[in-house]
């Protein structure tokens, strides 16, 4: 299990970059965002001040949390890097910040969020289809912002483009707690082992 340096395990988190997402969703994002400081694991992200990641990421700092970083170097240099964090990894582009977050996170969900969110998600959900991660994989499904990508996986089992087993890489929350509450019972499970 990876930890960071205060022995936390590790949530990764993609999210929208968007600042004009519903208020739901933002109001979603800042109480996960707390929940996971509240009960002891690290957030590690993309590393920006922009939307929904900057509203997630500072809920989960003014909640005592630790706040890690993965940010291409051109996004630094465009100053769009969270001033709060409590590491910083420094990556050349979006292809290996993905395999960063990855190989530095324990758990992996996704929030609310566009073609960015979508990429990496659907990036580290193949991986773990080859079988080149287990890393557990949520999404929050705020508002039932999900159910069209729900959907499309339902239709493509019916096409047979898609296996039902593969519904089980993942699992959809409908509520910040819901998704905090299976994180937790799977780190129990972990340390219990």
């Amino acid at each position: 299990m990876n930890k960071s340096d205060n022995n936390k395990p590790v949530v990764c988190v993609f999210c929208s970059s968007s600042a004009d997402v519903s208020n739901a969703i933002k109001d979603a994002g800042a109480e996960f965002g707390r929940l996971l400081a509240e009960n002891g694991f690290a957030l590690l992200y993309g590393g920006t001040t922009c939307g929904l990641m900057k509203i997630v990421a500072d809920a989960h700092k003014q909640a005592g949390g630790k706040l890690i970083g993965v940010i291409p170097r051109y996004m630094i240099e465009r100053g769009i890097n969270h001033p709060d964090l409590d590491e910083l990894h420094t990556v050349e582009d979006l292809r290996p910040r993905k395999q960063a977050m990855l190989d530095k996170s324990d758990y992996i969900v996704a929030l609310p969020g566009g073609i960015g969110t979508y990429d990496e998600f659907f990036d580290l959900l193949t991986l773990k289809q080859l079988k080149r991660h287990a890393k557990p994989m949520f999404m929050l499904n705020t508002a039932g912002y999900f159910e069209p990508l729900l959907a499309l996986f339902q239709h493509g089992i019916k096409h047979k483009t898609i296996k039902a087993e593969h519904l089980e890489l993942f699992k959809s929350c409908a509520t910040p707690d819901d998704l905090l509450k299976s994180i937790r019972n799977l780190a129990l499970a972990r340390t219990l082992s």
